[in-house]
């Protein structure tokens, strides 16, 4: 009891000192102290001198506008962030880099700040290479702790559209070799990005260690210019919650919508993908490389034009160890595209107990394999899958080894089949298949669903959150159906 009232003491110590400052673009004024309402300052460059500590809170006033760049000083401590927030009734304050700085909000080699209910935009006349809403940055500064950005609503940043130079609706990043970097605690949550180039939320690692506790979570990205959602150089990255309304809208070069990079065990799920468009890569979801041990569960993928799923390693990289389970894939993949796509050198992707749907209109590869840099897929296994073909589905099996088929159903067309000893050709009874809604992928009411083969580790649950037994058969698909 002693010890929680000592740390109850601590922080309410910690939070004493600290201070609200106020911001108002329409009635303060920089002379004032921006200690009250009635004494609050002008401009963001009045924010920008001050050096905030633990604690202390940056309000602007709801409805509010203010150009340039909003780049504060200071750092809180654990448990005592700075906040970065509105008050008043109204939307959301907007701040507008206009084009003239490279980014609108900057967060560079400052912890603990949290910033909330902000609107933010960095449209200038042409595009800029790098040019970002948000971008935050830890450059020779070793662990950076506590970043937490929250409905923010970025969007209009024209940055440049070539992946080299890559502009971000929001940006994190890590620099410097003296003292290399990484995030500890970064989270992007209930963020919409709205109309950015190149890319939407995205990370990238230039420091070396692996940053920690990454979280993009329930944000919603439409009409991104290049890719998505990108975690670059993290270890256990968890991305799920998020929609993607339109990836790869106006770039010439390889996007695709949700994909780590260079990460250990990213778990990627509850995301719905959709209007990525193209065929350069062009997926909804991609495993790419430097990757180990990444698992894509109870995703919605549709309408993507390039198709469901890239798994990809040149021959001089890896990618191991992918789990592709308990996802719904619908009219992925136009016809000179593919459904799946194996590039180059991955090992031992295991995809199971995923709902596959082919429309009427579609005539594509099902699987591709293809060789990358020397690099050749090894080791990819197939179980319950669940392939219903209202189209037709082709094979492109490359110079793919030791790939392994089980338990899994192969309805419609398909010029063929793999070997598997245990195929299911039946159609499967599902309530409605292709009408445009996860629900037409439960089994129908009543009918008997087949069963599969034990998998370990299965996850416990089904799409829809259903059970799933760990001791006897699931059923074929990503739902959990009656027994057969």
């Amino acid at each position: 009891m002693r010890s929680i009232v000592f740390i109850l003491l601590l922080r309410f110590a910690a939070t004493a000192g600290a201070t609200n400052y106020y911001v108002n673009s329409q009635a303060g004024d920089d002379v004032r102290s921006g200690t009250s309402r009635t004494q609050a300052w002008r401009t963001l460059t009045r924010v920008n001198q001050q050096v905030f500590q633990p604690g202390d809170e940056v309000l602007f006033k709801a409805g509010t506008r203010y150009t340039g760049q909003l780049k504060p000083q200071g750092s809180g401590a654990e448990g005592n962030p700075i906040r970065i927030g509105k008050y008043g009734l109204g939307g959301p304050p907007r701040i507008d880099g206009q084009g003239e700085v490279l980014d609108t909000l900057l967060l560079r080699n400052v912890e603990f700040w949290e910033v909330q209910d902000l609107e933010i935009t960095n449209l200038g006349p042409d595009r800029e290479p790098g040019r970002t809403g948000v971008r935050i940055v830890a450059e020779n500064f070793g662990k950076l702790r506590h970043i937490q950005l929250r409905r923010l609503f970025v969007h209009d940043v024209n940055g440049d559209l070539r992946k080299t130079h890559e502009g971000c609706g929001i940006y994190f990043e890590t620099l410097g070799k003296q003292t290399p970097s990484h995030f500890d605690d970064l989270s992007i949550e209930d963020c919409r990005v709205l109309q950015a180039d190149r890319n939407g939320i995205c990370q990238r690692n230039g420091s070396g260690p692996h940053s920690v506790r990454v979280v993009i979570r329930g944000n919603l990205l439409e009409d991104i210019g290049g890719d998505c959602i990108k975690p670059w150089g993290s270890d256990g990255p968890l991305v799920e919650h998020n929609t993607v309304r339109g990836g790869r809208m106006r770039c010439d070069d390889g996007a695709a919508g949700i994909w780590p990079f260079d990460c250990n065990d990213a778990l990627i799920q509850f995301n719905e993908v959709s209007g990525v468009k193209g065929i350069k890569d062009g997926q909804g979801f991609d495993s790419d490389y430097q990757c180990r041990r990444s698992v894509f569960q109870y995703n919605y993928s549709h309408d993507n034009e390039g198709g469901f799923m890239l798994i990809c390693s040149p021959g001089d990289s890896f990618n191991e160890d992918t789990v592709i389970r308990y996802n719904i894939s619908q009219n992925d993949g136009i016809n000179t595209a593919r459904v799946f796509q194996f590039g180059g050198g991955s090992s031992n992707t295991l995809v199971y107990n995923n709902t596959i749907y082919i429309g009427t209109n579609q005539n594509l590869p099902l699987l591709e394999f293809g060789s990358w840099e020397g690099g050749h897929p090894d080791g990819a296994k197939f179980f319950n899958n669940l392939f219903y073909v209202d189209g037709r589905v082709t094979y492109k099996w490359g110079s793919s080894t030791n790939l392994i088929f089980g338990n899994n159903v192969f309805y419609g067309n398909h010029s063929e089949l793999p070997s598997d000893a245990f195929a299911i050709t039946n159609r499967p009874a599902l309530c409605w298949p292709g009408g445009g809604s996860i629900k037409g992928y439960r089994p129908a009411s009543g009918s008997k669903f087949p069963r599969g083969q034990i998998m370990p580790n299965n996850g416990g649950r089904d799409f829809f959150g259903n059970a799933v037994p760990a001791d006897r058969p699931p059923s074929i698909g990503a739902v959990e159906g009656g027994r057969d």
